[in-house]
């Protein structure tokens, strides 16, 4: 593994990070090292739920001009887009936003004021997630309306041609919840690439053993990056469109026997954390204060630690960097972290940057 050290003015590719806009007083995007970061998403504003626009609420007025300045401002420079939705906005709301054509254009619209207002270079839609083939193919309708706007506006004002991304599941199809899939090409097409969310495997929901979170390959079943990027690939996405995500933060157990701790090892409920889940800057504090083992499983690309009956998954440099020269084999379009500002002295930011030259460098 190569050591960290900032990435090269040459660099190529999408190294691309959530900033979560509700821990700006923890993380200013001032903080924002863009040595290492070519896109980063304001995250989130969400929909009015009568209206169809954009909920922008007081504190984002606020905060919004200011990221997209800073950014802008910085050396090097990193674009800066607007992350719609998100976990916590609920799949209803973009479900009747995009039934009829009226409330496609009220929202279409919206986003499109909202990004010459402040200065953004793209939106990102993150419904979490479509539930019926009706909500699929109504999102296709969405997002062709919506390039067609974006094209004619950008024409007619004389400007940059805004960015349009979507933050979508880890696989093509929802295998673990029926047969939706993502619609194909048509879809894709209208796309400027796609935030793959590879992560969230395990976690609280199933309490009852450890998991890699974030596996890159797992040999006992299809829950893994490795499996979701392909589905893509097979789907007919461009690989170039393909953007992989990459958690800043682990899922942690309470072990049954301390003595037994490898992935799926037996567990009695969520460990340390809030539900279970440590940002990583804390997971390496944790580790440090309780004297931890670390242990980088190669067999599925992750790392995790114990101490005691504290257990928890994580990416860290070393799985960062294979993850890269997977990305890189893949010939994928680059990469995104949840969430910006998670990271311990950007150790991982700076090695995902580095790897993914390294690794391009060598294809």
């Amino acid at each position: 593994m190569i050591s960290p050290s900032p990435a090269s003015s040459k660099s190529t590719g999408i190294k691309a990070g959530y900033w979560p806009s509700s821990s700006s007083w923890i993380f200013p995007a001032s903080a924002i090292d863009t040595s290492y970061f070519t896109h980063i998403y304001y995250a989130f504003v969400t929909l009015d739920p009568t209206t169809y626009t954009l909920a922008i609420t007081q504190p984002d007025e606020t905060m919004l001009p200011n990221f997209t300045t800073t950014l802008h401002a910085k050396n090097p420079p990193a674009k800066a887009l607007l992350s719609i939705g998100g976990a916590g906005a609920g799949a209803t709301i973009f479900s009747n936003m995009v039934r009829t054509a009226s409330t496609r254009r009220v929202f279409i619209n919206s986003t499109i004021y909202a990004a010459r207002k402040y200065n953004l270079d793209g939106f990102d839609i993150d419904w979490e997630f479509p539930t019926t083939q009706q909500d699929m193919d109504n999102l296709v309708l969405l997002l062709a309306e919506w390039h067609i706007t974006i094209k004619k506006e950008a024409r007619f004002a004389g400007k940059p041609q805004l960015l349009l991304t979507a933050a979508v599941y880890f696989s093509a199809e929802f295998f673990l919840s029926g047969n939706l899939s993502y619609p194909g090409v048509a879809m894709w097409k209208k796309l400027s690439w796609v935030n793959a969310m590879c992560y969230d495997y395990h976690g609280s929901w199933d309490p009852s053993q450890t998991g890699a979170h974030a596996a890159l390959f797992d040999p006992n079943s299809n829950i893994s990056t490795s499996y979701g990027i392909q589905s893509w690939i097979k789907l007919g996405v461009p690989r170039h469109k393909i953007v992989m995500g990459l958690p800043l933060y682990g899922r942690t157990w309470q072990l049954e026997d301390p003595g037994v701790h490898g992935i799926g090892a037996p567990a009695v409920s969520v460990g340390p954390g809030d539900n279970g889940v440590m940002i990583y800057s804390d997971v390496v504090d944790f580790n440090l204060a309780n004297n931890a083992t670390v242990y980088y499983d190669k067999d599925t690309v992750s790392t995790y630690s114990y101490a005691g009956t504290a257990w928890i998954g994580y990416d860290d440099p070393m799985s960062v960097y294979y993850k890269m020269k997977y990305a890189r084999d893949k010939r994928i379009g680059g990469y995104f972290f949840w969430a910006v500002g998670f990271d311990k002295n950007w150790t991982v930011s700076k090695q995902a940057a580095i790897a993914w030259e390294l690794w391009g460098n060598s294809h």
